[in-house]
């Protein structure tokens, strides 16, 4: 009871917190300060907020949302733009935005001290989208819940269909999140698309709530509100730091990966802000910021320390996620209105 009540003050904290900001971007503006829209986790936004702050004299109003979400704000106000810079979230988003013309080029002069798919992020995006961490998807169990339950551990994909688990599961809404946009992408790379949206459909049945973020599962399993979530394995270990009875699952047929990005927003108020944040953002003292702040990720600049906590990305089976056609405008939209049609609103 007390961890849960933690939890649920932490959640209107961070809310607060992100309703201020949004509030505030307004003034941000008018100061000629920087607005910025962020896509981790709320306690690792508000801690790069404070450092870039105290290291530039700069100030910043922040708005947390999915990634799904801020791409969707960002194309509303294509035409007369609100933020200056995107930070955070999966990249296939920004590889949208990108497309679109949402985002502008940009080149740092850090592009040199960061790890080759960083690099390669920004090359497929024309320039537009840098990446920034990097980690792979999977999924958890509460050990405590699946021993009463009787259900066998699970360690595959497959094994989410077993029907002890049904309305057991939880994940996010691929439309708000990019977690869940992920595994979209990656069932059907792993199995095909017919055969993963079969899938799809089998998990649904066990699936208790999709949620807005995706990192909610993890933070479900930690309170013991659903035996599985579906995220990303350091948001799960988040929760194992944290002491939650969860393991951690690599699944056996292999799985995919997030490139975590940045983007700096066309027609962005105050550029020159923008780019020093981004230039900063890249640099080690910046993402070492990541695990400070519980954050697991494999951060993009060569020089940053790997978190021991991070899952170590050499050790899991990862597949050849096609980045630039799971990122491209068309694809995202197709499959996302297939998985609405198809699999959200079946009956259960």
């Amino acid at each position: 009871m007390k961890l849960r009540t933690k939890f649920v003050a932490a959640t209107m904290l961070a809310g607060a917190v992100s309703a201020f900001s949004f509030l505030s971007a307004g003034a941000a503006q008018a100061q000629g300060a920087l607005v910025m829209y962020c896509g981790v986790q709320e306690e690792w936004c508000r801690a790069m907020v404070n450092a870039f702050e105290r290291d530039t004299g700069i100030k910043v109003a922040m708005t947390r949302k999915s990634s799904g979400e801020i791409y969707a704000q960002v194309k509303a106000e294509a035409a007369n733009p609100r933020a200056d810079i995107w930070w955070g979230g999966t990249g296939d988003p920004h590889m949208q935005a990108a497309e679109e013309g949402l985002t502008q080029e940009y080149k740092s002069p850090k592009l040199g001290e960061l790890q080759d798919w960083a690099v390669r992020q920004w090359e497929q995006s024309k320039n537009r989208a840098i990446g920034i961490y990097s980690g792979a998807l999977g999924f958890g169990y509460n050990t405590e819940l699946i021993k009463s339950k009787g259900v066998p551990e699970p360690k595959c994909w497959a094994d989410l269909l077993n029907t002890k688990l049904k309305d057991e599961v939880q994940m996010a809404d691929p439309n708000s999140s990019g977690t869940a946009y992920t595994l979209l992408a990656t069932v059907i790379q792993l199995m095909g698309e017919d055969k993963g949206f079969e899938y799809l459909k089998g998990l649904h049945k066990n699936v208790n709530q999709y949620t807005k973020s995706g990192a909610a599962p993890a933070k479900a399993m930690a309170l013991g509100e659903t035996t599985v979530g579906v995220a990303f394995m350091h948001d799960i270990v988040t929760m194992v730091v944290d002491k939650a009875p969860i393991k951690v699952v690599a699944p056996c047929e292999g799985t995919g990966y997030e490139i975590g990005s940045m983007s700096i927003v066309k027609g962005a108020k105050n550029l020159e802000n923008a780019q020093k944040f981004y230039d900063w953002a890249l640099t080690p003292a910046a993402q070492k910021l990541g695990a400070e702040a519980k954050s697991y990720q494999v951060p993009s600049n060569k020089a940053t320390p790997v978190p021991p906590e991070a899952p170590k990305l050499s050790e899991i089976k990862l597949i050849n996620f096609d980045f630039a056609k799971y990122g491209s405008s068309d694809e995202r939209k197709r499959l996302l209105s297939k998985w609405d049609n198809e699999v959200k609103n079946l009956p259960k």
